[in-house]
């Protein structure tokens, strides 16, 4: 079955970076968009960036466009988000997801693992 297991968070302050990976099994992995999503306290999701099967296509989200980056290793079964200057607002649950996005929301459907909490102290 699909399994995605995120990692890499903590506990940051302003101005710092995280690198979070997502290791994924049980689908084709090599031809499959992915994607990460945030969710913070009492908000709903927010997709922040996507990735094509290839890695020749990035997309992000306005609130992180030019802070993160998205990248993608096949060999490995694993997507990336090197996350820098991080900000007090990027504070939220980080999940991937074996989906692309269609405008800014994330195409269905999609499955995420547990996501990795990421906080970045003021």
């Amino acid at each position: 079955q699909v399994q995605l297991a995120e990692s890499g968070g903590g506990l940051v302050q302003t101005g710092g970076s995280l690198r979070l990976s997502c290791a994924a099994s049980g689908f084709t992995f090599s031809s499959t968009d992915m994607s990460w999503v945030r969710q913070a306290p009492g908000k709903g999701p927010e997709w922040i960036s996507t990735v094509t099967w290839n890695g020749k296509t990035t997309t992000y989200a306005d609130s992180v466009r030019g802070r993160f980056t998205i990248s993608r290793d096949n060999n490995k079964n694993k997507v990336y988000l090197q996350m820098n200057d991080l900000k007090p607002e990027d504070t939220a649950l980080y999940y991937c997801a074996n989906r692309g996005v269609e405008g800014t929301k994330l195409r269905t459907p999609y499955h995420t693992g547990r996501g990795t909490q990421v906080t970045v102290s003021s």
